[in-house]
């Protein structure tokens, strides 16, 4: 368990309070708590390609001896923010606290490549106990943003590419069980939800306050895919801003981003899409790749892949018609590459020529002394240790002792030995307040869906018997008051640097029948007290004619 050192006052203790307190609104009180875990050893996201040979393609084909290439050794840490505020008028009691939001992220780590992968993002609905202004923009959007992007920052590894990974598919409640019930919950559609995420991922690429990770990377690209629809009806779900155009493609970065084909003297020239496509928890897609995996024999996989679909379009078309994507619903598939840093040149310096460099041959002694080299001598027969001869028994007397119980009052876990390897980075920025192992992150995941929050008081008793027991009842909370000024967008706000146009005294209003004229247009007119009435005259009222039934009859 991490405890966090104590910090002199007007200090953030933690990086992640500091940076959530910019962008949330000034003045207001709200309580994180950040739950993580250790890096762990975990099954790889892609299926392995066939081991490559140097024989022809007719040897390979009729070998038998055909089997898969080792796997990418994986780790996996994950991460769990929840944010609460105070309840109605009892805010300032620390029990009377209410999540509101709940985010869970993945972050999954080789030696090619970080993947920060959005597993869950909920709310409750009870953000409106705060009572903030009309057009204040979104705690839940600024906190999901800001998280996002501090993870970027504290996960960047040189040299290493970067990969945050969604898939935006609506439901009514991921992590608060019951808040469905609540009437103040807003409940995005398929399609509502997939612009809200391209909304908080493009904030990364062109808001001004994440201009800090930007200088990080070399460059950052977007890409959106949503199975069922063409380009045309897809760039809808885009932000409208002059930007987008460049900073988001649509399509998916699978074979850029994969570590097989960017060696292919390792893993060969041809690889299948079965080695392409990563697999996460609960993923519409990785549903679809195990039955394709479990309907294909082993050899023909590592041969010549999937029957079909045999691209990753097709793959994309055949998602289509699955459960997920299909009969109403729609599932957005969001990436977003951090490409890194060049590495830098190292500059050689220069090498005095009256220096002498030590090597195997020369002496360390003065020039032309031999050094004697000490000759192994007979090694000592190895001697077993003796046996230890058991003492006697002796015989308890006296009153017997009861051993008191000891209570389990923190998490043990074991920390890695290494901060930092080939494979993952683990620094201490990045860290939750608590950390636990495998175990005890499952736990209070389980425990946290199994509470209730239809009710403002299920949610606030849910809140602190969560917020308690994970921690084995030690305070954890993190504090954090908004410096965000409130600000109400009015005429004469700019918005992304360009003053918006007024024309509320340029549009010109309808004028209603009671009105009464303005000089500049009916100067020439009289206008009566009372509203004058039309009446139509005797002459232009048409009247139907009847038709004789009789005669009608009659001729047919």
């Amino acid at each position: 368990m991490s405890i966090p050192m104590p910090a002199p006052e007007g200090a953030n203790p933690n990086p992640l309070t500091a940076e959530l307190a910019r962008v949330l609104p000034k003045d207001r009180k709200f309580t994180v708590h950040h739950l993580s875990t250790t890096p762990t050893l975990t099954d790889h996201l892609c299926y392995p390609p066939a081991c490559p040979t140097r024989l022809s393609e007719d040897a390979v084909t009729q070998s038998k001896d055909v089997r898969p290439s080792k796997p990418l050794k994986t780790y996996c840490e994950k991460h769990f923010l929840t944010v609460s505020i105070g309840a109605g008028e009892n805010d300032t009691i620390p029990g009377r606290q209410a999540l509101v939001l709940g985010l869970e992220i993945y972050i999954y780590t080789t030696s090619f490549s970080t993947i920060i992968f959005v597993a869950k993002a909920d709310s409750t609905g009870y953000l409106n106990l705060l009572n903030l202004p009309k057009n204040t923009p979104s705690p839940i959007r600024e906190v999901t943003t800001c998280f996002v992007a501090f993870l970027v920052s504290n996960r960047r590894r040189p040299t290493k590419q970067l990969v945050v990974n969604l898939f935006a598919r609506s439901q009514s409640q991921y992590l608060f069980p019951g808040s469905v019930k609540n009437n103040g919950k807003h409940v995005l559609d398929d399609r509502g939800l997939v612009k809200w995420w391209c909304r908080i991922l493009n904030n990364v690429f062109e808001s001004d306050e994440y201009a800090s990770t930007r200088q990080l990377w070399d460059g950052m690209h977007g890409y959106l895919v949503i199975p069922g629809l063409d380009d045309y009806e897809t760039r809808a779900f885009l932000p409208r801003t002059s930007a987008a155009s460049t900073n988001w493609t649509l399509g998916d970065p699978l074979a850029a981003t994969s570590p097989y084909t960017k060696d292919p003297g390792t893993y060969g020239r041809q690889i299948h899409i079965r080695s392409l496509i990563p697999t996460y928890p609960d993923d519409p897609k990785a549903r679809f790749v195990e039955e394709l995996e479990e309907s294909t024999p082993q050899k023909t996989k590592l041969l010549r892949g999937w029957t079909s679909p045999k691209t990753l379009d097709q793959f994309w078309e055949m998602m289509a018609f699955r459960q997920e994507c299909s009969s109403g619903r729609l599932t957005g598939f969001v990436w977003v590459v951090f490409e890194p840093q060049a590495k830098p040149k190292i500059v050689s310096k220069a090498i005095d020529s009256t220096a002498v460099i030590p090597t195997s041959k020369t002496s360390s002694s003065t020039p032309g002394a031999t050094q004697a080299i000490p000759r192994p001598g007979p090694k000592a027969p190895p001697t077993t240790p003796g046996r230890k001869r058991r003492g006697k028994k002796t015989k308890l007397t006296g009153p017997i002792i009861p051993r008191e119980p000891r209570f389990k009052t923190q998490h043990r876990v074991r920390y890695p030995k290494l901060v930092e390897t080939p494979y993952y980075s683990w620094p201490e920025n990045g860290r939750g307040q608590v950390v636990l192992d495998e175990n005890g992150y499952k736990r209070a995941v389980e425990l946290l869906l199994h509470l209730e929050f239809g009710t403002l008081e299920q949610a606030i008793t849910s809140t602190s018997r969560w917020t308690t027991e994970v921690n084995m009842g030690k305070d954890w909370a993190l504090e954090v008051v908004g410096q965000r000024a409130e600000t109400a967008l009015t005429s004469t706000t700019s918005i992304n640097g360009s003053a918006v146009n007024n024309l509320s005294t340029t549009v010109r209003r309808k004028r209603r029948v009671d009105e009464p004229a303005s000089e500049t247009t009916s100067s020439t007119q009289t206008i009566s007290s009372t509203p004058s009435v039309n009446t139509l005259n005797e002459g232009l009222v048409r009247k139907k004619a009847k038709v004789d039934t009789g005669n009608a009859v009659d001729t047919a």
